[in-house]
């Protein structure tokens, strides 16, 4: 734990939105009435404040939640800023929980070079929903200006399917007329379902997985559920009653049983791995 420089959380396991191939909606083992909201007193379990001093980033995603819905997000950021005053802040919604208010506390302490929140927005007014299920427009509009207008800096992050190719260029302009710093967009590589189509002529070629190169070993990165269980990544951070730990991961790589997630995640191709070659676009706007 000394060696970690980077810190992933999953503040909670709630979320308002039903995306179709979200882990909330596709494992089956996923209990929705069992919620969980991370606290500061769970987290110093397992980080002293010696070790959080020592960090350069932490940001807030997860697997089952949106961080926004999670009772005590605020806290925890305002917790690691003022142990490590220069730490990078980060984190990931669909951008329609919480008011105008909570968000502008975010923009407001959001306020280093490098922090940033991604928002996930998967196309316009009319085809958003789509995919982000239960995500209300106008809500998502009004706090993300909101956060952007308190200092925040801002990512858009696409997924780019069939019904909403015709609007990237679209998306794009509204990104940089709003003032996020960046436009980003990429090809689900999930199991499609729920009448969801691939994009004309933006499919990845496949080709063959190679040796492992591990995303969380490069950036020396560890993972905290919603529960407070701790897990090498988020890919391996499950509902498992059990998260595996590194050394338990790492000892497949050099066997013929690989482990499955480790191996269609970081196992390295021509083109890379799935965190190499994610993007099909990126812009920076601003």
């Amino acid at each position: 734990m000394h060696d970690i420089k980077v810190l992933h959380l999953e503040s909670t396991d709630v979320c308002q939105a039903a995306c179709p191939l979200c882990a909330r909606e596709v494992d089956k083992t996923f209990d929705k009435t069992k919620q969980h909201h991370l606290t500061v007193q769970q987290i110093l379990q397992v980080f002293d404040t010696e070790q959080i001093v020592a960090l350069d980033k932490i940001f807030i995603c997860g697997n089952y939640g949106d961080p926004a819905a999670g009772k005590h997000t605020l806290e925890i950021f305002k917790y690691f800023r003022k142990i490590n005053p220069e730490i990078v802040l980060g984190m990931n919604t669909n951008g329609a929980i919480q008011n105008t208010a909570w968000w502008q506390n975010i923009g407001k302490l959001f306020c280093k070079p490098q922090d940033y929140v991604v928002f996930s927005i998967d196309g316009l007014a009319d085809t958003n929903q789509v995919y982000r299920k239960n995500v209300i427009w106008k809500k998502l509009m009004l706090n993300v200006q909101s956060y952007i207008a308190a200092g925040g800096t801002a990512h858009w992050d696409m997924l780019v399917y069939k019904h909403n190719q015709h609007q990237v260029s679209q998306c794009e302009q509204l990104a940089r007329d709003m003032g996020f710093a960046w436009f980003r967009t990429k090809v689900s590589k999930r199991q499609l379902a729920d009448n969801l189509e691939y994009p004309v002529n933006w499919q990845i070629s496949k080709s063959k997985i190679g040796k492992v190169s591990c995303h969380a070993l490069n950036e020396q990165s560890v993972y905290i559920d919603a529960r407070g269980r701790v897990a090498p990544c988020c890919r391996l951070g499950s509902q498992a009653s059990i998260l595996p730990t590194m050394s338990q991961v790492a000892a497949t790589w050099a066997s013929t049983n690989i482990n499955p997630v480790c191996r269609d995640v970081c196992g390295q191709t021509g083109a890379g791995n799935s965190f190499t070659n994610q993007w099909r676009q990126e812009v920076q706007l601003c």
